[in-house]
């Protein structure tokens, strides 16, 4: 079989498309979302309508339990594109492994994070088999070193599938911005209804964040219209099958980079030849299956590097849990791990000695400086002071069944106590089976460079060893 492999990749390299192989594999599409919490009709929304959303979820199949690997971008976008778990390989500090970064060099000695002999990216692996490659808007955020041209055969924005030379199948990425769009989304949702979580005080400035992601929501529908417009127009909609998840949730507090619902559980919908049409699924899906189901759809072998499951072949059995992780995001060094089961997650927190909300990028917002304000002058109820508050437990347990929103920790409760431990016992077993890179502090290299990058935003004492380094 790899001998086919190589033999499509040397066809590829001779101008040799369809034509000449009787290519008739599907093309792959993603359709990647930045920054988006999955409030779209299709999954039960009410107060907006997401009707090109909805039209793919009927063509298609809607998951209803996909959870991404972390709840950030970089290390999110890590594991996705080699279907492996980002701790699994080293790659799980937020926007680490960069020679540069926003035009800083980082020197000689940074932490130059480079992938084991054999793995390779998702779009390696399917230019390898002779498709073309695309990654519209060029938005990578890999931890580790990539190399742009052998994964992508064109990086030009805009382009598309249509600087295809032949008639080969293709495997694109088209990042939509999503939840950060800014003020590019129009203001279209009354601020005034709105429904606001109960871990959140019920403000003007919290209210503006969550309507603001939802008006977010509906410029991304329409751009999803307009991809699916583009695809039809060229008669290439009939061959595609389409991906379409988000890397994380929205950016308000307690979502974006944490671990709860919010934060990891995300839309996922897959539609296109060979895919079941207007199917809905709950078993568990992680955000490291996507990449193995992608190339088994277009008959290439999944490789044994990779730790996803592909969750669209008729063998697939369901996962018994699923897992995510959080680490250090900018210059925030964190530890977090949470393992999802079909009722119960389990969180662990391993810093202890420092709260939900500690010094973040955060920081400086608005709505950040309203919500320290209201804990100081102790404003915010009991459900709202489990994140905003001073301290945070080292276990967490939640019924998601009966408790959606995560509000009820019961890993003090006896009558949970065999729920706890089978879950405290998986999470070990995975920690073990993968070899969790996250658990021990982060190397000096990387450490001194996230000090070059912060300076004196770096307050976690794992700082301290290497301050005198800094220059």
């Amino acid at each position: 079989m790899r001998g086919a492999i190589v033999l499509l990749g040397l066809l590829a390299s001779l101008g040799l498309g369809a034509d000449a192989r009787g290519d008739n594999r599907p093309n792959i599409l993603w359709i990647y979302l930045e920054d988006v919490s999955g409030w779209f009709s299709c999954y039960g929304e009410t107060l907006i309508q997401t009707p090109h959303i909805d039209a793919l979820a009927k063509e298609g199949v809607r998951f209803d339990r996909f959870y991404t690997p972390a709840g950030v971008c970089s290390a999110t976008r890590s594991a996705i594109i080699l279907g492996v778990m980002q701790t699994s390989l080293g790659v799980h500090n937020h926007r680490s492994g960069r020679a540069d970064f926003r035009g800083q060099s980082m020197g000689p000695d940074y932490d130059d994070i480079r992938l084991p002999k054999g793995v390779k990216t998702l779009p390696e692996l399917f230019r390898d088999a002779g498709y073309f490659t695309f990654n519209d808007t060029g938005k990578d955020d890999y931890n580790f070193r990539h190399d742009l041209d052998a994964m992508y055969s064109v990086r030009r924005p805009g382009t598309r599938w249509r600087l295809k030379p032949d008639d080969r199948p293709f495997f694109g990425q088209l990042q939509l911005r999503g939840g950060k769009l800014g003020r590019r989304a129009a203001k279209v949702v009354d601020r005034d209804i709105v429904p606001v979580p109960p871990y959140y005080p019920d403000t003007e400035l919290v209210r503006e964040e969550i309507a603001h992601h939802y008006d977010c929501l509906l410029h991304t529908d329409g751009q999803v219209g307009n991809i699916i417009a583009e695809l039809k127009r060229d008669g290439l909609y009939d061959d595609t099958v389409i991906f379409l998840f988000s890397d994380h949730g929205y950016k308000l507090h307690r979502h974006k980079q944490f671990l709860y619902e919010g934060g990891i559980q995300m839309p996922l919908i897959v539609a296109g030849p060979g895919i079941e049409k207007g199917k809905t699924r709950r078993d568990l899906i992680s955000g490291i299956d996507i990449a193995p189901a992608s190339l088994a759809l277009a008959g290439i072998p999944v490789p044994e590097f990779m730790e996803g499951l592909d969750f669209l072949s008729s063998r697939h059995v369901p996962r018994e849990n699923v897992v995510a992780a959080r680490d250090r995001c900018d210059y925030t060094i964190e530890r977090i791990r949470a393992l999802v089961t079909p009722r119960f997650k389990y969180l662990r927190n391993y810093l202890t000695d420092r709260s939900y909300m500690q010094p973040n990028y955060k920081d400086p917002w608005p709505v950040s400086q309203e919500l320290r304000r209201l804990t100081a002058e102790g404003k915010l109820d009991q459900a709202q002071m489990a994140f905003f508050g001073p301290h945070k437990p080292a276990e967490e347990l939640y019924d998601l069944r009966n408790d959606p929103h995560e509000i009820d920790n019961l890993a003090d409760d006896p009558r949970f106590r065999s729920v706890l431990e089978e879950h405290r016992r998986q999470l070990q077993d995975w920690i073990r089976r993968t070899g969790d890179q996250g658990l021990t502090t982060e190397l000096d290299a990387g450490l001194l460079a996230t000090l070059k990058r912060w300076k004196d935003k770096c307050v976690n004492p794992e700082y301290d060893r290497v301050r005198h380094l800094l220059k």
